[in-house]
């Protein structure tokens, strides 16, 4: 215990219970380059799949990292990124060095565990499982799924 406490590897009060209390609505979801872009195939509107998903209000960000990956990607992802720059749509700067946005979100979710993560990557779903306390959402069957968010028992499956 007190050699956790020392190197800073502590659980958050916030996890006292088996599940993230620090979740709530409204929901700030993180979104990952790919989970727009699929979202943007599959022909969903991000804030309603949302709402149709998680019964709460939720505000969609994305960080600076994910807004330079869809403009390296191209002409190919320019309606994702016509999408990703929506008003409502909150922005996150990023001070580190570099683009690649599953590292940083990855950190981010570490340091502030009140994110839900959306992504379709598998890469990025594996090491955000490692994190306790931290919902998943991804798509599933033309439309937002969410895992390990306890309160989602109505949550499309």
């Amino acid at each position: 215990d007190k050699a956790a406490a020392a190197t800073g590897n502590s659980v958050p009060t916030s996890m006292f219970f088996s599940y993230n209390s620090a979740l709530g609505p409204p929901f700030h979801v993180l979104m990952d380059t790919n989970f727009i872009n699929f979202a943007v195939r599959n022909k969903l509107d991000i804030k309603r799949a949302m709402l149709d998903c998680l019964y709460a209000p939720s505000v969609p960000c994305i960080t600076d990292c994910v807004m330079a990956e869809l403009q390296k990607l191209g002409p190919k992802f320019r309606i994702a990124l016509k999408v990703a720059r929506d008003k409502s749509f909150m922005r996150m700067p990023c001070s580190h060095k570099g683009t690649y946005a599953d590292d940083c979100l990855v950190d981010r979710v570490q340091t502030h565990r009140c994110f839900i993560v959306g992504t379709c990557d598998k890469d990025l779903k594996r090491r955000i499982r490692k994190i306790p306390g931290v919902p998943i959402m991804y798509i599933a069957r033309h439309q937002f799924t969410i895992e390990r968010l306890p309160d989602a028992f109505m949550a499309p499956r």
